[in-house]
């Protein structure tokens, strides 16, 4: 997951291969109350490792529960049988709804029948987000809820230190036309107060996002208790309800994240399709429904048991009209979607947007605005008009994510657009909350002309801390980073150990140097974790002596080892970006990258600095002896026939003798950002 304050992505152009989706958050948060609160182990296999399963884990645990780590997905929960084995606590439950919502009825209904106080609390956007229609539910049954906050929102306290008496001669009440999520939760929490009589709940008005409802039915009947309903206004749980465990469950893969990649099919699986693992057209989630409205704008999808395929079919793709109410997280995508459109498309009955993580409505607006877009919005509907297939009208844009993760990856789908400028995602790390390897997911599955993806090059002279300052501004901007003298000691280390010499006479033969360019351009190397591997072997340590260093400079200057590297270090400009180090990424390997950078220091800094580094790995050194190979080294390197060291025309001097590496970082992106086309 990228942790970084934004993330690029440089203009796609087309998309195939295969993604497996996450767990579903809503499967999963059910199943890990339902779990919890039933008699019994039950195995959870497929469970969506995210910010909202998490926390509703961590509560879990704090409530007593008995939890098993068996894998990042495995999880083995000791249900509490209906009972409390905590009497206090407080619970943080973040941004996640579906934790704090049926969290709120089961612990209230709980405390009811054995006593208790509990109090629950969030960020501050999830004190924004309203609960005052289950809460007034919970009252009528006679639970005990205290606001500690502004009332009808969380933070809230729930429970009594005595048991209270449940009103259950009468239908629970509960609107249904704000969020679903409420009536899931009395759904959840009321079997534990129907031992001995049936407990009935009406909803008042239309209920919105009925598919979600449908999946707790579902489930609960997986538990053991069947839920009888009349129409989607009443529903009975019947005396004597007890959950049970199924021994072992399977969560779906989220079919509102598949809403992402079927959009991606749609826009851009010109080739070869999309492939989405771990939902198919039979799954239990309303937002499977997402799949005929992306098939009415033309989308191509072939369906399988557990497994979409998915094409671009109609281009652009058609405008839509249409009642979302069934559909209403996987909408979001449509309104992306709708700038690819052929005429503007309208998504009604979305009022529930308002009420999610931000207001959907107002965020998805303002930020299709900051596209280019033309975009109209209502109460509970939004309009948007398309954008030019030509290009015209698009707009390289920073979006923000309101910490948001659908805001998030939906943004990324412009990325496709046909002006073929950037899309900036503010906080992408907010995907998390569900689809935390989202954008990991992204890449491997979409293509940009290598131009595209963007360089920023780090040259410079021997020790002047290139290597540190890439990996720096890598880690800040989610770039990859190439440490091309790190390639060079590889080159000498692989030589080695195949039996071919570097030393200054032997390099001096034709036949070796054509022998160790062939060796240099098949070198089985990649950088992963910030460790370097040959092979299969870790050579990190190995590659960083200074005997290695000595041979890198040599075989550098062999021109049939630089010419084997070049199509290698080409190959590392990946998605979204790179940060390339060494002597000549400007001048040779990149010279169309968008911002060059040439680090220098005295000789006398960078010997210094090497002394310094050397002594703290407990290595003997001098640093008369360190200068001098510095110097010999800088004459060498100016000095060779092929690529010497000197700066890009084009490139930024950076002198860090006085500087840390983060003033030295903090320069490099200022600069960095000054290239962009995003501004501030």
């Amino acid at each position: 997951m990228y942790r970084t304050a934004f993330l690029d992505i440089p203009p796609l152009t087309r998309a195939a291969g295969s993604v497996r989706l996450p767990g579903s958050k809503s499967i999963s948060n059910r199943v890990l109350l339902l779990a919890a609160l039933c008699d019994g182990v039950t195995v959870i296999e497929d469970l969506l490792d995210s910010d909202d399963t998490r926390v509703m884990l961590e509560a879990l645990a704090t409530l007593g529960c008995g939890l098993e780590r068996l894998g990042p997905t495995r999880v083995r929960v000791r249900g509490l049988a209906g009972r409390l084995h905590v009497r206090e606590a407080r619970l943080f439950l973040g941004n996640a709804g579906t934790a704090m919502r049926p969290l709120t009825a089961a612990l209230t209904v709980l405390t009811a029948l054995q006593g208790g106080r509990f109090e629950l609390s969030g960020v501050p956007r999830m004190h924004e987000r309203p609960i005052g229609d289950l809460v007034d539910a919970l009252r009528q049954l006679g639970g005990t809820i205290e606001d500690l906050g502004q009332p009808g929102y969380p933070p809230l306290a729930v429970g009594a230190p005595a048991p209270t008496p449940l009103r259950l001669d009468a239908p629970i009440r509960v609107r249904g036309d704000v969020s679903s999520q409420f009536l899931t939760a009395l759904l959840l929490a009321l079997p534990l107060a129907a031992q001995t009589r049936t407990v009935t709940i009406e909803v008042v008005g239309e209920l919105i996002s009925k598919p979600y409802i449908e999946i707790t039915l579902r489930l609960l009947a997986r538990f053991g208790v069947d839920v009888q309903r009349e129409g989607w206004s009443r529903f009975t749980i019947p005396a004597g309800a007890r959950y049970t465990t199924p021994g072992r469950i399977h969560v779906e893969g989220d079919a509102s994240s598949a809403s992402y990649f079927v959009a991606l099919g749609a826009i851009a699986a010109t080739d070869a399709p999309v492939t989405i693992e771990g939902v198919g057209l039979d799954s239990i989630q309303g937002d499977i429904r997402f799949v005929e409205a992306a098939q009415a704008m033309g989308a191509h999808v072939e369906g399988e048991a557990n497994r979409l395929h998915v094409r671009r079919g109609a281009w652009p793709l058609r405008a839509l009209d249409l009642d979302c109410n069934h559909i209403p997280d996987a909408a979001m995508t449509l309104a992306v979607m709708a700038l690819y459109a052929d005429g503007p498309t309208t998504l009604r009955h979305i009022g529930s947007w308002r009420v999610k993580e931000t207001d959907r409505i107002a965020a998805m607006a303002a930020e299709l605005r900051q596209l280019g877009a033309t975009v109209d919005e209502g109460p509970d509907w939004l309009r948007v008009h398309p954008l030019g297939a030509d290009g015209r009208g698009w707009r390289a844009a920073a979006i923000h994510t309101y910490d948001d993760h659908r805001m998030a990856m939906c943004a990324s789908l412009a990325a496709f657009n046909p002006a073929r400028v950037p899309v900036r995602i503010l906080d992408p790390q907010c995907v998390g909350k569900t689809f935390p390897d989202y954008f990991e997911t992204l890449w491997s599955v979409v293509e940009a002309a290598p131009a595209d993806i963007p360089v920023i090059c780090i040259d410079g002279p021997t020790a002047s801390g290139k290597g540190t300052l890439a990996a720096a501004v890598a880690q800040r901007l989610g770039y990859h980073v190439l440490d091309s003298g790190a390639l060079y000691r590889v080159v000498g280390l692989a030589a080695e150990r195949v039996g071919l010499p570097t030393d200054e006479a032997a390099l001096a033969d034709p036949a070796l140097a054509q022998r160790l360019g062939a060796l240099a351009e098949r070198l089985p190397v990649r950088f992963a974790d910030g460790r370097i591997w040959l092979a299969g072997d870790d050579v990190t340590d190995a590659v960083r002596s200074e005997a290695a260093g000595m041979a890198a400079s040599r075989v550098s200057a062999v021109p049939a080892v630089r010419a084997g590297l070049l199509a290698l270090q080409r190959g590392f400009r990946r998605l979204p970006g790179l940060v390339a180090d060494g002597r000549d990424m400007g001048t040779v390997v990149f010279p169309d990258a968008p911002l060059k950078v040439f680090l220098t220091a005295s000789a006398a800094t960078r010997a210094r600095r090497r002394y310094e580094q050397l002594i703290s790995r407990g290595e003997t050194a001098s640093i008369d002896g360190l200068l001098a190979d510095l110097e010999a080294r800088d004459a060498r390197d100016r000095s060779r026939a092929a690529a010497p060291l000197k700066p890009a025309e084009d490139a930024l001097a950076l002198d860090n003798s006085e500087q840390t590496i983060e003033q030295s970082v903090d320069t490099v992106l200022a600069w960095w950002q000054r290239s962009r086309p995003f501004g501030g």
